[in-house]
């Protein structure tokens, strides 16, 4: 890997960190505060545009240098499997079952919604 490639990523990790904190904080304003809402916002938006990007691209000459930027960093540090796993157990810990169900249930379901319409929107933008 080049220097080009990993310096791409640092850039990516980095952007794709100031926006999951941003993320948290659109949802705290929006929906008021809950550390779920961040979680499961950060998750949907990077879904989506994963699903874009996957196939969007394979239409377009894109440099691994900026595809594992988007990808690895930006998307790496955006999307927060690790928050969401965390916030499921300390929810499982106090007994919410009910909650810790529909955060599992709305971040898969979400999730997979998103990248489905990403890639959907990414394909009729490439054609």
């Amino acid at each position: 890997m080049n220097i080009a490639v990993i310096a791409s990523i640092g850039l990516g990790g980095a952007l794709g960190a100031v926006a999951r904190f941003k993320c948290r904080d659109l949802a705290e304003w929006l929906l008021g505060e809950h550390y779920l809402w961040g979680t499961l916002l950060a998750n949907v938006i990077g879904c989506f545009i994963a699903g874009f990007l996957l196939i969007f691209w394979q239409a377009a000459q894109v440099s691994n240098s900026v595809r594992f930027g988007v990808v690895i960093g930006f998307l790496g540090a955006l999307t927060t499997f690790s928050t969401f796993s965390v916030e499921t157990f300390q929810l499982m810990q106090q007994h919410l079952w009910l909650k810790a169900g529909i955060n599992i249930s709305a971040n898969l379901l979400l999730c997979m919604l998103f990248v489905f319409f990403g890639a959907w929107l990414g394909g009729r933008m490439a054609a």
